[in-house]
Protein backbone atom coordinates (compact mmCIF):
# COMPACT_ATOMS: atom_id res chain seq x y z
CA UNK A 1 0.00 0.00 0.00
CA UNK A 2 1.42 3.33 -0.61
CA UNK A 3 2.66 5.90 1.88
CA UNK A 4 0.23 8.78 2.76
CA UNK A 5 3.05 11.22 1.83
CA UNK A 6 3.21 9.31 -1.94
CA UNK A 7 -0.50 9.51 -1.97
CA UNK A 8 -1.00 13.38 -1.09
CA UNK A 9 1.65 13.50 -4.02
CA UNK A 10 -0.40 12.15 -6.37
CA UNK A 11 -3.90 14.01 -5.40
CA UNK A 12 -1.62 17.08 -6.15
CA UNK A 13 -0.73 15.79 -9.96
CA UNK A 14 -4.13 14.37 -10.70
CA UNK A 15 -5.02 18.27 -9.04
CA UNK A 16 -3.21 20.26 -11.61
CA UNK A 17 -4.24 17.52 -14.62
CA UNK A 18 -7.64 18.23 -14.05
CA UNK A 19 -6.94 22.34 -14.11
CA UNK A 20 -5.51 21.46 -17.42
CA UNK A 21 -7.56 19.43 -19.07
CA UNK A 22 -10.67 21.40 -17.59
CA UNK A 23 -8.91 24.41 -19.28
CA UNK A 24 -8.58 22.82 -22.56
CA UNK A 25 -11.54 21.24 -22.80
CA UNK A 26 -12.80 25.13 -22.49
CA UNK A 27 -10.69 26.53 -25.29
CA UNK A 28 -12.14 23.38 -27.63
CA UNK A 29 -15.61 24.31 -26.53
CA UNK A 30 -15.17 27.99 -27.73
CA UNK A 31 -13.71 26.87 -30.88
CA UNK A 32 -16.18 24.52 -31.54
CA UNK A 33 -18.70 27.26 -31.51
CA UNK A 34 -16.95 29.37 -34.06
CA UNK A 35 -16.21 26.14 -36.28
CA UNK A 36 -19.85 25.38 -35.96
CA UNK A 37 -20.68 28.79 -36.91
CA UNK A 38 -18.58 29.08 -39.93
CA UNK A 39 -19.54 25.39 -41.36
CA UNK A 40 -23.04 26.63 -40.83
CA UNK A 41 -22.81 29.63 -42.80
CA UNK A 42 -20.71 28.09 -45.57
CA UNK A 43 -22.31 24.46 -46.19
CA UNK A 44 -26.13 25.62 -46.98
CA UNK A 45 -24.33 28.39 -49.57
CA UNK A 46 -21.84 25.74 -51.23
CA UNK A 47 -24.82 23.05 -51.92
CA UNK A 48 -26.99 25.93 -53.44
CA UNK A 49 -23.97 26.88 -55.87
CA UNK A 50 -23.84 23.64 -56.52
CA UNK A 51 -27.50 22.66 -56.88
CA UNK A 52 -27.56 25.92 -59.78
CA UNK A 53 -24.64 24.78 -61.45
CA UNK A 54 -26.34 21.14 -61.72
CA UNK A 55 -29.27 23.42 -62.82
CA UNK A 56 -27.82 24.64 -65.36
CA UNK A 57 -25.86 21.44 -66.71
CA UNK A 58 -29.22 19.60 -67.12
CA UNK A 59 -30.26 21.41 -69.67
CA UNK A 60 -26.60 22.56 -71.02
CA UNK A 61 -23.55 21.94 -72.03
CA UNK A 62 -20.44 21.93 -70.25
CA UNK A 63 -16.94 20.73 -70.37
CA UNK A 64 -17.46 16.98 -70.36
CA UNK A 65 -13.88 16.30 -69.00
CA UNK A 66 -14.93 17.39 -65.18
CA UNK A 67 -17.87 14.70 -65.62
CA UNK A 68 -15.89 12.20 -67.58
CA UNK A 69 -16.37 8.35 -66.80
CA UNK A 70 -12.71 6.76 -64.32
CA UNK A 71 -11.20 4.50 -66.76
CA UNK A 72 -11.82 1.44 -65.61
CA UNK A 73 -9.41 -0.84 -68.03
CA UNK A 74 -6.04 0.97 -67.13
CA UNK A 75 -4.31 1.49 -63.56
CA UNK A 76 -5.16 5.13 -62.32
CA UNK A 77 -3.60 7.66 -61.17
CA UNK A 78 -4.78 9.17 -58.29
CA UNK A 79 -4.83 12.28 -55.97
CA UNK A 80 -5.79 11.33 -52.26
CA UNK A 81 -6.35 14.69 -50.35
CA UNK A 82 -6.41 13.87 -46.25
CA UNK A 83 -7.67 16.50 -43.28
CA UNK A 84 -6.05 16.14 -40.09
CA UNK A 85 -5.14 18.21 -37.33
CA UNK A 86 -1.47 19.52 -36.55
CA UNK A 87 -2.01 18.32 -32.62
CA UNK A 88 -3.37 15.79 -30.96
CA UNK A 89 -5.16 15.71 -27.23
CA UNK A 90 -8.34 15.02 -29.98
CA UNK A 91 -9.31 11.26 -28.73
CA UNK A 92 -9.27 9.53 -32.02
CA UNK A 93 -9.76 12.02 -34.74
CA UNK A 94 -6.23 11.28 -36.20
CA UNK A 95 -6.33 7.60 -36.22
CA UNK A 96 -9.61 7.52 -37.93
CA UNK A 97 -8.65 9.62 -40.67
CA UNK A 98 -4.70 7.67 -40.48
CA UNK A 99 -6.55 3.91 -40.58
CA UNK A 100 -9.08 5.04 -43.33
CA UNK A 101 -6.33 7.05 -45.59
CA UNK A 102 -4.33 3.67 -45.30
CA UNK A 103 -6.96 1.65 -46.34
CA UNK A 104 -7.25 3.47 -49.52
CA UNK A 105 -3.80 3.44 -50.01
CA UNK A 106 -3.53 -0.34 -49.60
CA UNK A 107 -6.67 -0.77 -51.94
CA UNK A 108 -5.21 1.35 -54.88
CA UNK A 109 -1.83 -0.26 -54.73
CA UNK A 110 -3.19 -3.84 -54.93
CA UNK A 111 -5.22 -2.92 -57.76
CA UNK A 112 -1.74 -1.14 -59.44
CA UNK A 113 -2.92 2.62 -59.25
CA UNK A 114 -0.31 5.68 -58.91
CA UNK A 115 -1.33 7.44 -55.94
CA UNK A 116 -0.05 11.19 -55.31
CA UNK A 117 -1.15 12.08 -51.31
CA UNK A 118 -1.94 15.46 -49.82
CA UNK A 119 -1.74 15.30 -46.28
CA UNK A 120 -3.66 18.22 -44.83
CA UNK A 121 -2.55 18.30 -41.71
CA UNK A 122 0.75 17.80 -39.79
CA UNK A 123 -0.13 14.39 -38.11
CA UNK A 124 -1.47 13.02 -41.05
CA UNK A 125 1.62 13.57 -43.24
CA UNK A 126 3.55 12.74 -39.95
CA UNK A 127 1.87 9.36 -39.79
CA UNK A 128 1.86 8.92 -43.52
CA UNK A 129 6.11 9.36 -43.77
CA UNK A 130 6.39 7.19 -41.00
CA UNK A 131 4.80 4.13 -42.69
CA UNK A 132 6.40 4.65 -45.89
CA UNK A 133 4.37 6.99 -47.72
CA UNK A 134 5.71 10.19 -49.41
CA UNK A 135 3.57 13.34 -49.67
CA UNK A 136 3.34 16.06 -52.31
CA UNK A 137 3.90 19.32 -49.99
CA UNK A 138 3.59 20.66 -46.74
CA UNK A 139 -0.40 21.59 -46.10
CA UNK A 140 -0.60 21.81 -42.19
CA UNK A 141 -0.73 25.75 -42.27
CA UNK A 142 -4.10 25.40 -44.04
CA UNK A 143 -4.99 23.16 -40.95
CA UNK A 144 -4.20 25.45 -38.16
CA UNK A 145 -5.50 28.61 -39.65
CA UNK A 146 -8.43 27.43 -42.54
CA UNK A 147 -9.27 30.34 -44.64
CA UNK A 148 -10.17 30.30 -48.32
CA UNK A 149 -7.67 31.57 -50.00
CA UNK A 150 -5.29 28.52 -49.67
CA UNK A 151 -7.99 26.12 -49.95
CA UNK A 152 -8.54 27.49 -53.39
CA UNK A 153 -4.89 27.41 -54.38
CA UNK A 154 -5.18 23.67 -53.43
CA UNK A 155 -7.91 23.33 -55.72
CA UNK A 156 -6.43 24.50 -58.70
CA UNK A 157 -3.62 23.00 -57.72
CA UNK A 158 -5.79 19.87 -57.97
CA UNK A 159 -7.87 20.77 -61.38
CA UNK A 160 -4.79 21.42 -63.02
CA UNK A 161 -3.51 18.03 -62.27
CA UNK A 162 -6.91 16.78 -63.52
CA UNK A 163 -6.99 18.63 -66.69
CA UNK A 164 -3.23 17.57 -67.61
CA UNK A 165 -3.87 14.52 -67.23
CA UNK A 166 -1.56 13.87 -64.37
CA UNK A 167 -4.42 12.54 -62.44
CA UNK A 168 -7.50 10.08 -63.60
CA UNK A 169 -9.74 10.89 -59.90
CA UNK A 170 -9.08 13.03 -57.00
CA UNK A 171 -10.22 12.07 -53.66
CA UNK A 172 -11.08 13.44 -50.51
CA UNK A 173 -10.89 11.56 -46.91
CA UNK A 174 -11.87 13.79 -43.88
CA UNK A 175 -13.95 13.13 -40.65
CA UNK A 176 -17.54 15.30 -41.23
CA UNK A 177 -19.13 17.10 -38.30
CA UNK A 178 -21.96 15.32 -37.87
CA UNK A 179 -22.82 16.05 -34.45
CA UNK A 180 -20.34 16.78 -30.89
CA UNK A 181 -20.64 13.52 -30.07
CA UNK A 182 -20.42 11.87 -34.09
CA UNK A 183 -17.37 12.50 -36.52
CA UNK A 184 -17.67 9.37 -38.82
CA UNK A 185 -14.78 9.28 -41.59
CA UNK A 186 -15.91 10.08 -44.73
CA UNK A 187 -14.54 9.36 -48.34
CA UNK A 188 -15.52 11.15 -51.45
CA UNK A 189 -15.06 12.03 -54.63
CA UNK A 190 -13.52 15.64 -56.55
CA UNK A 191 -13.48 14.85 -59.64
CA UNK A 192 -14.37 13.81 -61.80
CA UNK A 193 -17.70 15.18 -60.52
CA UNK A 194 -20.64 13.45 -60.11
CA UNK A 195 -23.14 13.84 -63.50
CA UNK A 196 -26.50 16.00 -62.60
CA UNK A 197 -29.35 13.90 -63.05
CA UNK A 198 -31.83 15.84 -65.05
CA UNK A 199 -35.02 16.68 -63.13
CA UNK A 200 -38.81 16.74 -64.45
CA UNK A 201 -39.36 20.77 -64.34
CA UNK A 202 -42.11 23.29 -64.79
CA UNK A 203 -41.87 24.00 -68.35
CA UNK A 204 -40.42 27.47 -68.47
CA UNK A 205 -38.49 29.76 -70.62
CA UNK A 206 -35.65 31.24 -68.78
CA UNK A 207 -33.61 33.77 -69.94
CA UNK A 208 -30.12 33.57 -69.00
CA UNK A 209 -27.38 36.70 -68.59
CA UNK A 210 -24.84 36.00 -69.89
CA UNK A 211 -25.50 32.75 -71.29
CA UNK A 212 -25.61 29.35 -69.83
CA UNK A 213 -22.26 28.62 -71.18
CA UNK A 214 -20.43 31.67 -69.56
CA UNK A 215 -22.47 31.10 -65.95
CA UNK A 216 -21.20 27.65 -65.69
CA UNK A 217 -17.36 28.69 -66.98
CA UNK A 218 -17.79 31.06 -63.45
CA UNK A 219 -19.90 28.91 -61.74
CA UNK A 220 -17.79 25.66 -62.27
CA UNK A 221 -14.04 26.41 -60.69
CA UNK A 222 -16.03 28.58 -58.03
CA UNK A 223 -17.86 25.50 -56.89
CA UNK A 224 -14.90 23.21 -56.51
CA UNK A 225 -12.75 25.57 -54.60
CA UNK A 226 -15.61 26.30 -52.26
CA UNK A 227 -15.81 22.42 -52.01
CA UNK A 228 -12.15 21.99 -50.68
CA UNK A 229 -13.12 25.25 -48.22
CA UNK A 230 -15.86 23.63 -46.90
CA UNK A 231 -14.16 20.24 -46.53
CA UNK A 232 -11.26 22.26 -44.51
CA UNK A 233 -13.76 24.00 -42.33
CA UNK A 234 -15.73 20.53 -41.54
CA UNK A 235 -12.48 18.39 -40.25
CA UNK A 236 -11.96 21.64 -37.95
CA UNK A 237 -15.26 21.41 -36.51
CA UNK A 238 -14.77 17.91 -36.23
CA UNK A 239 -11.42 18.20 -34.84
CA UNK A 240 -12.75 20.82 -32.28
CA UNK A 241 -15.71 18.55 -31.45
CA UNK A 242 -13.52 15.47 -30.85
CA UNK A 243 -11.32 17.50 -28.75
CA UNK A 244 -14.51 19.03 -26.34
CA UNK A 245 -15.56 15.28 -25.66
CA UNK A 246 -11.77 14.07 -25.10
CA UNK A 247 -11.27 16.96 -22.49
CA UNK A 248 -14.57 16.32 -21.22
CA UNK A 249 -13.91 12.19 -20.32
CA UNK A 250 -10.36 12.95 -19.65
CA UNK A 251 -11.90 15.60 -17.07
CA UNK A 252 -14.31 12.86 -15.48
CA UNK A 253 -11.61 10.64 -15.07
CA UNK A 254 -9.42 12.97 -12.96
CA UNK A 255 -12.12 13.50 -11.37
CA UNK A 256 -13.20 10.22 -10.28
CA UNK A 257 -9.35 9.24 -9.87
CA UNK A 258 -9.43 12.42 -7.21
CA UNK A 259 -12.27 11.33 -5.35
CA UNK A 260 -10.43 7.44 -5.13
CA UNK A 261 -7.32 8.71 -4.10
CA UNK A 262 -9.10 11.42 -1.41
CA UNK A 263 -10.67 8.09 -0.32
CA UNK A 264 -7.92 6.47 0.04
CA UNK A 265 -5.86 9.05 1.53
CA UNK A 266 -8.34 9.57 4.30
CA UNK A 267 -8.70 5.60 5.02
CA UNK A 268 -4.93 5.61 5.20
CA UNK A 269 -4.92 8.55 7.83
CA UNK A 270 -7.76 7.20 9.46
CA UNK A 271 -5.54 3.59 10.16
CA UNK A 272 -2.44 5.34 11.62
CA UNK A 273 -5.09 7.55 13.54
CA UNK A 274 -6.40 4.25 15.23
CA UNK A 275 -2.79 2.68 15.00
CA UNK A 276 -1.15 5.57 16.99
CA UNK A 277 -4.52 5.57 19.85
CA UNK A 278 -3.64 1.96 20.29
CA UNK A 279 -0.11 2.33 20.99
CA UNK A 280 -1.11 4.78 23.65
CA UNK A 281 -3.02 2.95 25.34
CA UNK A 282 -1.62 -0.45 25.38
CA UNK A 283 1.56 1.63 26.47
CA UNK A 284 -0.80 3.25 29.55
CA UNK A 285 -1.95 -0.08 30.97
CA UNK A 286 1.56 -1.08 30.90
Amino acid sequence: MASLKEIKGRIASVKNTLKITSAMKLVASSKLRKAQGAIAGMLPYQKALQDILGDLLTSGSADGRFFADVPGDKPLKVALVCFSSNSSLCGAFNSNVTRKTVQILRAHQKAGNEVTVYPVGKKIADSLSKAGYAVAGDYSDMSARPSYEPAAALAEELVRGYLDGRFDTVELVYNHFKSTSSQPTVQETFLPMPKPQAEAKADVDFIIEPSRQEQVALLLPKVLKLKIYTVLLDSAAAEHAARTVAMQFATDNADQLLSDLNLEYNKGRQQKITSEILDLVGGSME
